[in-house]
């Protein structure tokens, strides 16, 4: 009674446990058809049922339906109906049909037939009904036949042995009198039902961690109609016994489950006579075995990972049962996820970028429980982009004397950069960029550097040159030179005189500007460097000084200023002209004896000869040509007299020049000019031309201007 009591709690219905099993109608005795004027017992079992509980009993017949109570479980009825019974707290009974015949012949069978049990059918006679034979019929046809001595109330019994689903249908039983006449008995269906249910084994779990604990389940119901039934249980793990064999408990406890202990499980289930013996189907349990730490290989073509490689990163777990599922990760960022079902592991592939420096890392998880691998650094290479050479000089213009800054720089490099800057193709510097960036180098400027200049960069994959950058270093104009050309000794009105002014250094373009009397005249660009001119037919009003300037952006320089007197006669030059040119000739000749006085006894004092140098032939000028001029400005000179007489060649001629002692370097750079240099005066040279009747002669002085 307690193991039925029992399996009522824990046999599943339809896979789930019931909550209260329900109540049963028992019968004594078994039969569900007896006479009329007989009695039948009804005994109502339920769960928890105590004994001085009241039962409500319950009768359907055809449509009336009535209603009893008893105080204990038993209730003898003898009317014909459905009886259903219900104790307190507990679901109603299933019905239980009971027939009180009033015939001659009945036949009677048990309320329940289950499988494997030996079944009865009885024919049974009223006592006052006498027979001579008896037939059993199932589904109509002849089961049995049995030939019989006449008595009075005869019973005949109609074994099934082992009973089963092929003796289920319709029974019934015919009888002959004495008198011949057929007597037939009530029809009888037989269902063969189900000692239990075939066993289903359930485990704790089909997917148990090595180490881990399974508990194995052969769950089963047995009918409650068999409360006496007594059910054994054995396990098995593909063929092989569990355990000890046969027992009565439906549980099996595999303490500690190991890798080897996966495989195909099943159950059996038995009554105790072993009458009825089932077998569950088979259960895989797979023993699963934690994943270890992975391993994440970085695999790149070459050395470095470099901008455009294709990455490979690979996750394996040495140990854990497959299926594992890996996941791959960047600075906590999951890129993808992959399955093994082999546990070879898996991997992920990546198209570099710079942005994919960083920390990697993957994990590993069977359903045991994750694992995570060590952090992988890697660093993507990044070739030298070309790199942007910047020439960054203090003004808009490059000029001799500035310091020049060459910047290179590279966008995108991964660092060390080296840097190395050209000029001309001929390598003039380099620089190392450690951390990255551009590189400068500094030049201080002077004429040879102007021209092409270029950088390259490199960090070991690859180097890139930049475009090329032209530098042109601007040299500002020195003091021009102004010189005044005249088709005579002395300028008259209506002579065209020219005006040239030139700078000995300076970048082109150079603009000139011609002044009179501190009154601009003229401008003229220069594209090529060289001077410029600037002629004017001769008025009384262009006597006077004249300049020029000459500027290339870089500030302008002034000329010295040059006299220029003009006279308006045209016809014979005498009187107060001559008189006037006379005493400036005497003049000269005065200062030209004194100047030779001087260089003679200067060296004599110190000991030295004088030197006298002749070489300068004055008639090598034009003497039709005469020129008024400035020096340039390495030699400072005043101040310049001459005179010609453009007509005729009885001239008187006389110079003096004067030079400045302290630049003994300029002075020294013409020997032809400067023979002694510690004299004061260079030369002085006198030509005379006596005639019977010397003319007078035209003078003209040039004094600096400063």
């Amino acid at each position: 009674m307690l193991l039925w009591v029992s399996l009522l709690v824990l046999a599943p219905v339809s896979g789930q446990f019931a909550t209260e099993p329900k109540s049963v109608i028992f019968l004594h005795s078994p039969w569900t058809t007896v006479f009329q004027g007989e009695n039948v017992t009804l005994t109502c079992k339920a769960f928890h049922l105590d004994a001085s509980e009241k039962i409500k009993w319950y009768r359907w017949y055809l449509l009336e339906k009535t209603q009893s109570e008893t105080s204990g479980n038993t209730h003898e009825v003898h009317e014909s109906g459905d009886y259903r019974c219900q104790a307190q707290d507990s679901p109603l009974s299933n019905r239980v049909g009971l027939f009180f015949s009033p015939a001659n012949l009945i036949l009677q069978a048990p309320l329940d037939v289950f499988e494997k049990e030996s079944v009865i059918l009885r024919c049974r006679a009223k006592a006052n009904t006498g027979l001579k034979t008896i037939k059993l019929y199932k589904n109509g046809k002849v089961l049995e036949d049995h030939t019989v001595e006449i008595s009075v109330g005869m019973l005949t019994d109609f074994h099934i042995h082992q009973a089963s689903l092929k003796d289920n249908g319709k029974y019934h039983c015919t009888g002959v009198k004495e008198d011949d006449q057929l007597v037939s008995s009530n029809s009888v269906k037989i269902e063969v039902q189900e000692l239990f249910p075939r066993p289903v084994l359930r485990a704790s779990s089909t997917q148990p961690t090595e180490g881990g604990a399974v508990t194995l389940t052969c769950e089963t119901q047995l009918s409650p109609q068999r409360p006496d039934v007594q059910l054994q249980f054995h396990f098995f793990r593909d063929r092989r016994s569990l355990g000890s064999g046969w027992g009565s408990s439906p549980e099996f406890w595999i303490h500690t489950i190991w890798r080897e202990n996966s495989g195909s499980y099943w159950c059996q289930a038995q009554s105790m006579n072993s009458s009825v013996q089932k077998q569950s189907q088979r259960l895989q349990i797979q023993v699963k075995i934690p994943v270890s730490h992975p391993v994440l290989t970085l695999r790149a073509p070459g050395a470095q990972a470099v901008v455009g490689d294709m990455m490979e990163l690979h996750c394996e777990a040495q140990r854990g049962s497959p299926p594992i599922w890996y996941h791959f990760y960047h600075e906590d960022v999951s890129l993808e996820s992959s399955s093994s079902s082999f546990g070879r592991g898996a991997s992920f592939n990546l198209l570099l970028t710079a942005e994919h420096s960083g920390n990697y890392f993957c994990e590993a998880n069977n359903g045991q429980g994750f694992q995570r691998s060590n952090t992988v650094s890697l660093t993507v290479r990044v070739p030298v982009s070309q790199p942007v050479l910047t020439l960054r000089a203090s003004r808009a213009q490059a000029v001799v004397g500035d310091m020049l800054e060459l910047h290179c720089e590279a966008q995108r490099g991964s660092p060390p950069i080296l840097y190395q800057f050209y000029h001309k193709d001929v390598a003039v510097g380099n620089s190392s960029a450690t951390l990255g960036g551009g590189a400068s180098f500094n030049l201080s400027l002077t004429t040879k550097h102007s021209g092409n200049y270029s950088c390259k960069a490199g960090n070991g994959l690859g180097v890139q040159q930049s475009e090329v950058m032209l530098l042109s270093v601007i040299v500002p104009v020195s003091r021009p030179i102004l010189t005044l050309r005249a088709p005579r000794a002395q300028a008259v009105v209506g002579d065209v005189v020219e005006l040239h002014c030139e700078a000995q250094r300076g970048s082109p373009p150079i603009l000139y500007q011609f002044y009179h009397k501190n009154v601009t005249l003229e401008s003229s660009m220069s594209h090529s460097g060289q001077g410029v001119s600037l002629n004017l037919s001769l008025t009384a009003n262009h006597s006077g000084t004249y300049s020029c300037e000459a500027d290339n952006g870089l500030g302008p320089q002034c000329s010295e200023a040059v006299t220029l007197s003009i006279t308006g006669l045209t016809g014979s030059r005498s009187g107060p002209v001559a008189t006037s040119v006379t005493g400036g000739l005497l003049s000269m000749m005065g200062l030209a004896a004194v100047a030779l006085l001087l260089y003679c006894w200067l060296p004599r004092k110190a000991g030295r000869k004088p030197t006298f140098d002749f070489s300068r032939n004055p008639s090598a000028s034009d003497p039709q040509e005469p020129t008024y001029h400035n020096v340039p400005s390495w030699i400072e000179l005043q101040p310049v007299y001459s005179n010609v007489n453009p007509n005729r060649g009885d001239v008187v001629y006389s110079e003096v020049w004067t030079v400045k002692v302290e630049n003994k370097q300029a002075a020294a750079s013409d020997p032809e000019l400067l023979k002694n240099m510690d004299s004061c005066v260079i030369y002085s040279q006198v030509k005379g031309a006596y005639t019977a009747a010397p003319k007078p002669q035209l003078l003209a002085a040039s004094t600096p201007h400063r």
